[in-house]
């Protein structure tokens, strides 16, 4: 395969619409989802491209030291690399950056494996999912769920209205801190009652105590919810244990396993029922085609998740959806919250279905505006 001769990356911010707790004004009052983008070019002028989608209140990456990460340490791996060795470019990483608990700045590492991914699938003239090994049963298409989150009750109705309005038919919401248990019940009990057959995903982000997440856990099942996701931090390992075993509703992990060494551990100590995937944390799509397979081989259940991903970040979610073969919905809320895209309408879901994209690597072509925020910071 050509190599890698070229490096680019940039911060390229996204307007938000609507209200979304995890996107704060920022000084100039603006409310703005901010990324990374990678462009590698290889040997025969092809590019790949990638994104990182850091958020500290998801993580403890930004996009100042994803920035710095790349240029300093990361970018300059690449050069002289086949992008289609993917567990090379990991090895190369986790030993540039390397892991505490678990992976080192995994949503940085995602903006390469991306671009490598991207690139890779372009040399070949395949969709990405091409390269992750023979899929379980590949799908076309996904659909998504609507998220409904705010502690206020007038923009939950807003945000059920607007869902219903865009051909929505499940939905997903947010409970825990700073939510009471009291509004999270009658948030749940409200959006089941508005979609009686739609599957209902609560996602607490960590919100609770060991003790609160035993309390509510059968009332949410009561309310309706179908799933309960990151109900803890993922420190709090005997506190999923208990809950695993009270078995009121499916268990689902996120934070915390950005990794496949780490999934391995949570699995076997019995933590979880299955796993809310999100590429953009898992350092990617390589390490998340391995988490996948080791949730098949336990029989756990595989939800495809999200952080609020734009244009490439998303694209990579959707390729390993598809090629997992997800029937359940996708809580990717891209489309929902960001008001801009680099790439058109080319992920812009139909109602609440979202085509995958056939063309090679994940399938995008970017505007100018992609190229005109690159500086160049590894070339050979």
């Amino acid at each position: 395969m050509s190599p890698i001769v070229k490096v680019e990356i940039g911060r390229f911010d996204y307007a938000v619409t609507g209200e979304f707790k995890f996107f704060a004004p920022g000084p100039d009052g603006r409310v703005t989802r901010p990324s990374v983008l990678v462009r590698l070019t290889d040997a025969d002028g092809r590019t790949g491209w990638g994104q990182a989608v850091p958020v500290p209140s998801w993580t403890y990456e930004t996009v100042e030291t994803v920035l710095t990460t790349l240029r300093l340490y990361l970018a300059p791996l690449l050069l002289g690399r086949d992008p289609a060795d993917f567990d090379g470019l990991h090895a190369a990483m986790n030993t540039a950056i390397r892991p505490a608990f678990s992976t080192g700045q995994p949503l940085c590492k995602a903006a390469l494996d991306l671009a490598c991914h991207d690139l890779a699938g372009k040399q070949r003239g395949v969709p990405a999912w091409q390269l992750f090994g023979p899929p379980d049963s590949a799908r076309s298409s996904l659909t998504l769920s609507w998220t409904v989150a705010s502690p206020k009750p007038a923009v939950i109705e807003q945000q059920l209205t607007e869902g219903r309005a865009r051909g929505y038919r499940n939905f997903n919401i947010k409970v825990g801190y700073p939510q009471s248990a009291e509004y999270d019940l009658d948030l749940a009990r409200r959006v089941r009652a508005f979609a009686p057959e739609g599957f209902l995903w609560a996602d607490a982000n960590t919100g609770y105590t060991p003790e609160q997440a035993l309390a509510i856990a059968p009332k949410l099942r009561a309310a309706g919810v179908d799933v309960l996701e990151s109900p803890l931090p993922p420190t709090a390992i005997r506190g999923y244990q208990a809950l695993k075993k009270q078995g009121s509703l499916p268990i689902l992990m996120d934070e915390g396993i950005v990794g496949p060494e780490v999934a391995a551990e949570f699995i076997a100590l019995g933590l979880m029922d299955g796993m809310a995937l999100k590429p953009a944390r898992n350092a990617g799509l390589r390490p998340s085609v391995q988490i996948v397979n080791q949730l098949r081989a336990a029989g756990l259940m595989i939800l495809g998740s999200g952080l609020t991903d734009p244009d490439f970040s998303l694209a990579a979610a959707v390729q390993l959806y598809a090629w997992a073969g997800l029937t359940a919905p996708c809580a990717l809320n891209g489309p929902q919250f960001l008001a801009d895209s680099l790439v058109g309408t080319t992920l812009a879901p139909k109602h609440d279905v979202l085509t995958v994209p056939t063309a090679p690597g994940l399938g995008l072509a970017p505007d100018d505006r992609a190229a005109d925020c690159l500086e160049r910071v590894a070339a050979l």
